[in-house]
């Protein structure tokens, strides 16, 4: 028999390390997430125990204790987008936060994703404080900047940081150190991912808009995603999507555009979630495709996820088995 790990997961989003991890065979035992919406589509994915508001104001003791915490916590104050301020800016406390929740509950796993930034940040001291605030709780502690389109074989340049740290005590092995899964080769391409059929009409930039010109000059090849980049248009070479942002859907900067035989037209909701590796089994609420873009956008790329956690899985049987034997060893003595 097979041993179930429950996961409790903080800024969860539209539940992205969730899905991940239940894939992965692990029981979702609550999440939390802020934002409304996000909200909204979540519970239109999952049954579970929803924390809607800010995680300052949990109660810790109120939630149920789990096997492995998650956090894609707040990347803004450690982003090259951002303000730059780390742990000056209040939203940098978030991380604080979590060590609350690590000292209350005392997972067997901490599971961490930001933004790949995070490491050079402040050069380095803030990942400084976070590997030392880890450590000293006597954690493993190992990390690495995974690349969407090298681990989940999806065409997304996406890079972000994971941080996958184990409670030293389960363990007990003082040379035991994580490995991250190998690179995997890409066997998928941007076609591979659109819709074959016609959209929408309102996804297409018609000959009465003022960029069909310049569309029609630049965006030559079906077989990639363009950026309209103010007052030019950007073709990604590398035929994979680059990086999806929250802001895609709300103006004109930084939008992801294909060219299709019914015309030009940006990426919908619907692709975008399929480029951060969501099944079409994953619901989309009807409401505003504004919010849907910053969802995809904000979201991890779940068969990465579905990947470290798998290995984390591993570990953890490993540990609970030999556990087990060393317990039947003892009593039959």
């Amino acid at each position: 028999m097979k041993n179930k790990y429950t996961v409790g997961s903080l800024y969860a989003g539209v539940g992205g390390i969730c899905l991940g991890f239940k894939n992965a065979g692990f029981d979702l035992a609550w999440a939390n997430e802020f934002d409304k919406n996000a909200c909204i589509t979540y519970r239109k994915n999952f049954n579970h125990n929803l924390v809607e508001g800010d995680v300052m104001d949990i109660e810790i003791s109120n939630l149920e204790n789990v096997d492995v915490l998650t956090a894609g916590f707040p990347c803004q104050p450690f982003s090259v987008a951002g303000h730059r301020q780390g742990f000056e800016d209040k939203r940098g406390n978030h991380f604080f936060k979590i060590l609350d929740f690590i000292d209350t509950m005392r997972p067997k796993v901490v599971f961490l994703e930001n933004v790949k930034n995070l490491v050079g940040h402040d050069k380095g001291n803030t990942f400084k404080v976070i590997k030392e605030e880890i450590l000293k709780r006597d954690y493993t502690f190992s990390s690495k900047v995974l690349n969407t389109k090298d681990y989940g074989n999806v065409p997304h340049n996406r890079e972000r940081i994971f941080i996958v740290a184990f409670d030293k005590q389960l363990l007990n092995d003082p040379d035991f150190n994580y490995s991250f899964p190998e690179k995997e080769q890409l066997s998928k391409g941007v076609k591979d991912l659109l819709i074959k059929e016609k959209v929408d009409d309102k996804f297409y930039y018609g000959k009465d808009k003022y960029m069909y010109d310049m569309l029609s000059e630049s965006m030559l090849r079906d077989d990639t995603v363009y950026q309209f980049r103010r007052q030019y248009v950007r073709e990604n070479k590398s035929n994979v999507c680059p990086t999806l942002t929250a802001n895609m859907g709300t103006g004109g900067h930084n939008v992801p555009l294909v060219k299709t035989k019914f015309g030009f037209r940006k990426l919908t909701p619907r692709e975008c979630f399929r480029f951060q590796g969501f099944p079409e089994s994953f619901k989309l609420p009807e409401i505003a495709n504004s919010h849907l873009y910053k969802q995809s956008g904000n979201s991890v790329s779940m068969p990465v996820i579905s990947k470290l956690a798998v290995s984390i899985k591993n570990i953890l049987d490993g540990v609970d088995s030999n556990s087990t034997k060393t317990s039947l060893e003892s009593s039959s003595n």
